[in-house]
């Protein structure tokens, strides 16, 4: 075992203290805004007050309040819930380094994390920013407002709240990285499901604050109205009995909010309650919170200002998994249902175009579909993640800098009483990404043999990206799309596949649209 030591660095509020192992310099819960008391809960984020003393980054800071993960999801997912020293200090970033104290210019990824917007954190065992360090990227990844607290729209707060603190993280990146050896004006942002959804808003506001994005298993068609989403608020507000204001709920115990939130977060989830929340896609894709169409931060749904040209100059590596929507299926009840009848009703009300069950009801020779979860769970993977990808890809072919891949490699977890896998389930690239698998929090979710090899090339392919901005693949435009398929076989290979599942692509040509 090799011995730590610790080194300090200054940031523009005061000096911190990380520790050393191995080459590498680990900085953790860096406060970049201010401590979440009870009147700032609802608020936009500012400045901490600047310290003195060098103050020990020595372990992950308070995550942001979220309910547990529970059932087979909890099982198999890491999600801690960190308590620091400090508790209301829910806005803070790790940094992992080789060059610490140095202006070395290495290039900066900063990871926005996923959960639906309302579970997840930077503390996340698999999210190990070592590995990228010690390929040379400075590693930065952060927390945010969840929930309620992020996304939940009052009257008298700012919408956004969890948009607005991923944005002043990057503030903070811009103004400090270099003390950590790294280059402030080559930074990638990058993140998986809310948090490539969150990737694809903020490139659609056109900020500067990066110049780079990678976007796995994101979409920019989400985005409520703001009616909407008022009903969400609404409905929580009913569950504690108070107004939907910011002065009763800023009032509300954190441990309270969180219980109603999950209440109407699950009767969201129900097919016969999508009316009840409006039309917008709150209520087609069985989220509660998310960005709001706020005509502040975001003036319209990200795919229309991504289409009218924002962030167009910005490099985009984009990936989905091949069977995304297994994971929701297999750690649900919907794996025990066996009748297409049981599924129609789901897929129609998430917004696949009428026949999309019997269109997708074909075995493939890798990917099962014939069981019904299976078929439902192939339908709204494209719904979801594949299509909404190829919109922003398409939107974007002029400038020829979009890179599109798959991940394809299957796990055979089971984690259900009814023997249907995971498969190549949404988040199962994520410990090959950040070539964690070595780490028992990635075995659950993957078995035991899990292909290092494949580690090896998509890590290698974020790495490549985030320092280049290029991959070795050629760009996606509308003669050959070509998308990169990551063990598109169930082995450890990598093939360009120009049009991948093309019948299933044409099936959406008129729905989702690209702008």
């Amino acid at each position: 075992m090799s011995e730590l030591t610790t080194i300090d660095a200054q940031t523009a509020y005061g000096p911190v203290s990380g520790i050393v192992e191995n080459g590498i310099t680990r900085f953790l819960g860096i406060p970049y805004a201010a401590e979440m008391t009870a009147e700032r809960r609802f608020a936009a984020p500012v400045r901490p007050e600047p310290w003195e003393e060098v103050l020990p980054a020595h372990t992950h800071g308070s995550t942001a309040p979220k309910p547990e993960l529970a059932g087979r999801l909890g099982e198999l997912m890491s999600d801690p819930d960190v308590v620091g020293d400090r508790p209301d200090e829910w806005l803070n970033l790790n940094v992992w380094t080789p060059s610490p104290g140095t202006q070395t210019q290495l290039p900066v990824m900063v990871w926005i994390h996923g959960g639906g917007f309302t579970t997840g954190s930077s503390a996340v065992p698999v999210y190990d920013g070592t590995t990228f360090a010690r390929d040379g990227v400075v590693c930065v990844s952060i927390n945010y407002r969840l929930g309620v607290y992020g996304f939940g729209r009052l009257e008298g707060a700012p919408d956004n709240r969890g948009l607005l603190d991923q944005l002043f993280a990057l503030e903070w990146v811009r103004d400090n990285i270099q003390q950590f050896g790294g280059d402030p004006d080559n930074v990638t942002v990058c993140g998986e499901s809310a948090g490539a959804m969150s990737v694809l808003a903020l490139l659609s506001t056109g900020t500067s604050l990066f110049h780079k994005a990678i976007v796995q298993s994101g979409t920019a068609h989400l985005g409520q109205s703001p009616g909407d989403a008022a009903l969400v608020m609404n409905d929580v507000a009913k569950r504690l009995n108070v107004p939907a204001t910011v002065e009763s709920l800023a009032g509300v115990e954190v441990a309270a909010l969180i219980d109603a939130q999950n209440l109407t977060s699950a009767d969201i989830t129900k097919t016969a309650s999508v009316a009840k929340y409006g039309a917008s896609t709150i209520a087609s894709c069985g989220m509660s919170f998310m960005p709001v169409i706020d005509g502040d931060l975001l003036r319209e749904q990200p795919i229309k200002a991504i289409s009218s040209g924002q962030g167009s100059h910005v490099p985009l590596l984009m990936g989905t998994t091949t069977e995304e929507f297994r994971l929701f299926v297999t750690t649900s009840f919907l794996a025990g249902w066996d009748t297409p009848i049981l599924f129609k009703p789901r897929i129609k009300a998430y917004g696949a175009p009428d026949g999309s069950y019997d269109t997708y009801d074909v075995d493939g020779p890798v990917y099962p579909r014939k069981a019904a979860p299976g078929v439902a769970s192939a339908v709204l993977t494209d719904r979801m993640f594949r299509i909404p990808t190829y919109r922003v890809a398409e939107a974007r072919t002029d400038d020829e800098n979009t890179f599109v891949y798959e991940f394809g490699w299957r796990s055979g977890v089971t984690p259900n009483n009814v023997g249907v896998e995971l498969g190549a389930c949404h988040s199962l690239d994520l410990p090959f990404a950040w070539d964690t698998l070595h780490l028992p929090e990635s075995k659950a979710f993957t078995g035991p043999d899990a292909p290092q090899a494949l580690a090896d090339a998509l890590h290698g392919t974020w790495v490549e990206f985030a320092t280049t901005g290029g991959v070795n693949w050629q760009p996606y435009d509308e003669a050959r799309r070509t998308v990169m398929c990551f063990a598109h076989d169930n082995t450890t290979a990598d093939t360009a596949v120009e049009d991948p599942r093309s019948g299933e692509r044409l099936w959406w040509k008129d729905a989702l649209p690209r702008t």
